[in-house]
């Protein structure tokens, strides 16, 4: 059950309708006028209940020195990622400074950095764990979560660990051309392996890989027990300066996105414009409510009107 002193108050003038209903009725305004040809791969950008949320583009995210350096045994597999192959996927890239793409993914994780590294009292529990899931698959929810995590790879004081979690169907190491053979599901059931054991170093120095594993048919249970519990924990404070991404399976067709976040202080909730309909996002949404921070990103949008503004879908579900 979600933490309810964690739901922001809100103006007694403001509209009272969700996000997902706000979003709902923009989908139907979209659909109810002839659509120009697409604009780019993601079109998303904040779009907070808060008004007042600050959001410094330029200003690092600062770590004491005190807490860099700290790792275990040093990995032993390293990968070059294949950038042309992203590009041509339309994900962000380390040379698409410029891109739509790269600025849109800039301003969708800038209000994840700040909740992930609040001071306190503002701090959440495992906010630098960060959860991307959709209700049904093909949503572009894998797009997002590697954008995302080239996107923060790309700040200058953060590091980033990309998990593959989507056990059924993992995705990451094709769209990377990278190599992988174990992963999370084998450091969850095999007590004789180390993290170091299963994670790949990647060309790009911030952006480490851990993929999914091989395929089990009680994944869902090892992703539950105490031993995840303890990596999740782990990973979460042993690197104050990294931002853990999971790329889980779509909430309605598996039950591992409810267990993952248990785990995680953040969850940015994929919905594919023009597609998904508002039950299922509710739905899904409901089966994932134990994380008291969702964030919703419409994804595949088209300009509604005569805005061609690409910051009007990005928005906050609580």
């Amino acid at each position: 059950m979600a933490d309810q002193d964690r739901t922001p108050e809100r103006p007694a003038n403001r509209d009272r309708r969700s996000s997902v209903e706000r979003a709902a009725e923009l989908l139907a305004v979209s659909q109810a006028q002839p659509a120009p040809p697409p604009r780019s791969p993601l079109d998303g950008a904040p779009m907070t209940d808060a008004p007042d949320l600050p959001m410094p583009a330029a200003e690092p995210f600062r770590v004491p020195p005190a807490a860099r350096g700290i790792a275990a045994r040093p990995t032993r597999n390293r990968a070059t990622i294949d950038m042309e192959r992203l590009r041509a996927a339309g994900m962000v890239t380390s040379f698409s400074d410029h891109t739509q793409v790269a600025e849109e993914f800039r301003i969708v994780k800038r209000p994840l950095l700040l909740k992930a590294f609040a001071a306190p009292p503002d701090n959440i529990e495992n906010g630098n764990l960060i959860m991307v899931t959709s209700s049904k698959a093909g949503e572009g929810k894998t797009f997002c979560a590697v954008s995302l995590a080239m996107s923060i790879a790309l700040e200058r004081d953060l590091t980033v660990l990309l998990v593959d979690a989507d056990v059924a169907k993992p995705d990451i190491p094709n769209l990377l051309g990278i190599e992988a053979q174990k992963g999370l599901v084998d450091l969850i059931a095999d007590d004789d392996l180390e993290l170091s054991d299963v994670l790949i170093r990647t060309d790009l120095e911030n952006l480490s890989i851990l993929p999914a594993g091989r395929q089990h048919h009680l994944a869902t249970e090892l992703l539950a027990s105490e031993k995840m519990d303890r990596f999740v924990r782990d990973v979460a404070r042993r690197y104050p300066d990294r931002v853990i991404i999971f790329d889980s399976p779509p909430v309605l067709l598996s039950s591992v996105p409810s267990v993952i976040a248990l785990h995680v202080g953040q969850v940015l909730f994929v919905v594919e414009a023009n597609r998904t309909a508002q039950p299922s996002v509710e739905a899904a949404l409901g089966m994932i409510g134990s994380c008291a921070n969702i964030n919703l990103l419409l994804n595949k949008t088209r300009p509604v009107g005569n805005s061609d503004r690409f910051g009007a879908y990005y928005g906050y579900y609580r």
